[in-house]
């Protein structure tokens, strides 16, 4: 039996067991894909210094996110299509996090609906939305959100326009999935994976039944993306989202010191430090380089967490000693997802888990909430550098 004990076995086990369409959707970035690259590279540079002869008897990786206790600061940050990754994904993915004790975010792009989701766990999750051109349809799954008792909106600010994925048109990646004498071998040589999406509940995007009226038109997911989002939304919207939501409210997408300055003096209870995965302005730098800036920028007025190339408790305990209160995971979620379902979820999680707690001990911490920067050796990458 192999044995699975990081993040890139996972990632391993994953591209062997579903359809390459769906892999690279997860896997890949835009354009040439050095903002991609940016996100891993810049973490593995930051050194560490190692500590000796600390009592590390009373070792803690508990936190809090947004109020609420967490296992370890750590929350499954919205991803799309996690149904087609594996059937019902969205319910193993919640059902892991929530066992497991740490948030789990619901993208308005899922394959489960919200209420499918909500009808399969005990305890509330957070809801993604983005602001499409039809208001009436945010107002309706902000209106749904509430009535799942969602405990956080996350707001995702970055997509206003879809940054060119070359790998998703050229693997031709559609809702729901098309089968084509291109990628029909590739189908056929997965099946366990084909009977998990197809006795699963949806195999289109769940939030959306009867909003996609021109879906059938559209050969690919990237184009019908494109037809949605609005082009003219500014940070007014902002208020107009607060209006409809009085909960919890998380704006993600910000890579910017002036962008973190303007949204946290709107009010927001948090802000994912976020360059979408690598997969939309490529060229900008990795979410690790302008963190520290960012943390300055907010001033204390929301949390900070970090998004972008999380594959380690050790880049988790990067993220932490450069100012970040807890860090987001996308794409390691779905390797995990794709690998093995729920059981995936919570093996990835227990990975990441163990990879803290022994990094802090190396580094002479007990408490993840006192980690700073006095923790490394290295500085954080230059932002107008890395390359």
């Amino acid at each position: 039996m192999r044995v699975l004990n990081s993040i890139a076995d996972l990632r391993e086990l994953a591209r062997r067991r579903v359809p390459r369409a769906i892999f690279e959707y997860a896997d890949r970035g835009s354009y040439d894909e050095l903002t991609l690259r940016r996100n891993r590279s810049d973490l593995q540079a930051i050194q560490f210094r190692q500590r000796v002869m600390r009592d590390l008897s009373q070792l803690s990786v508990a936190s809090t996110m947004l109020g609420e206790r967490v296992t370890m600061p750590l929350a499954i940050a919205p991803t799309g299509l996690c149904g087609l990754f594996y059937g019902d994904g969205e319910i193993h993915g919640a059902r892991a996090a929530q066992a497991f004790g740490i948030p789990f975010c619901l993208s308005t792009m899922s394959i489960c609906s919200i209420e499918d989701v909500r009808g399969a766990v005990s305890q509330p999750f957070w809801f993604q939305v983005y602001l499409m051109r039809d208001r009436g349809f945010n107002q309706d799954l902000i209106a749904r959100a509430r009535a799942a008792q969602c405990s956080a909106l996350m707001l995702t600010v970055d997509l206003q326009v879809q940054g060119l994925r070359r790998r998703d048109p050229k693997n031709g990646l559609s809702i729901p999935p098309r089968l084509t004498l291109r990628n029909a071998l590739d189908v056929a040589t997965k099946p366990a994976w084909a009977a998990r999406v197809l006795l699963g509940r949806r195999r289109t995007f769940g939030n959306l039944a009867g909003r996609m009226g021109n879906a059938a038109g559209l050969t690919t997911l990237s184009q019908w993306v494109a037809s949605q989002f609005n082009l003219a939304v500014t940070w007014k919207e902002v208020e107009w989202i607060r209006s409809l939501w009085p909960g919890k409210l998380i704006v993600k997408g910000v890579l910017d010191a002036e962008d973190a300055r303007v949204a946290a003096g709107l009010g927001i209870d948090a802000l994912v430090v976020s360059n979408h995965g690598g997969r939309q302005l490529d060229g900008a730098p990795s979410t690790i380089a302008v963190l520290p800036q960012i943390v300055t920028a907010a001033g204390g007025r929301c949390e900070v967490w970090l998004d972008g190339g999380v594959q380690s408790g050790q880049d988790m305990l990067r993220a932490l000693a450069l100012g970040a209160q807890a860090c987001l995971i996308g794409k390691s979620f779905l390797y995990a997802l794709a690998a093995n379902g729920a059981a995936g979820v919570t093996l990835a999680l227990e990975i990441l888990r163990k990879e803290l707690e022994v990094t802090m001990a190396l580094t002479g911490c007990t408490d993840i909430r006192g980690v700073d920067a006095g923790i490394l050796s290295t500085r954080v990458p230059d932002a107008g550098a890395s390359g």
